[in-house]
């Protein structure tokens, strides 16, 4: 995977770029986890990861439906947002162990589930650097 280390993103289209880069070496089954404050673009990476993967559909942050599932011609995404979960039984209730043993390539924001099962786990971090920049750090988890 090339998109691994640390980025710097001086705009929001920075950020969109930087998800569209690494959607192009996401596999089926692969779990992205995004870690970052309110605001620091977490949603903007996934529209970036999206269109990468030839995703028409506007992506939307989940916030308040917990997850979304988008089609393109040769995978799903699944976008889940789990910052309203309490629980890892509310998780359950969502039908959150399914969606893992899909093949869909899922980005999760504000991840609470303790035990992930994929075939490539890989963690973005967002850090807030001022109004327009981010620190954004690529590993496998």
């Amino acid at each position: 995977m090339k998109m691994l280390g640390l980025f710097l993103s001086n705009s929001a289209e920075d950020t969109f770029f930087l998800g569209e880069e690494l959607g192009r070496e996401l596999l089926n089954g692969d779990v992205v986890i995004l870690c970052g404050n309110l605001g620091s673009g977490k949603t903007t990476f996934t529209k970036g990861i999206a269109k990468s993967l030839g995703i028409p559909n506007e992506i939307i942050s989940p916030t308040f439906t917990i997850l979304r599932e988008y089609h393109a011609p040769h995978c799903s995404l699944v976008h889940i947002d789990m910052y309203r979960i309490e629980s890892e039984d509310e998780l359950e209730n969502v039908g959150i162990d399914e969606i893992f043993e899909g093949n869909s390539i899922v980005v999760i924001e504000w991840n609470k589930k303790s035990i992930i099962k994929s075939k490539r786990l890989i963690k973005v971090s967002i850090e807030v650097i001022n109004d327009i920049s981010r620190r954004i750090i690529i590993n496998y988890e």
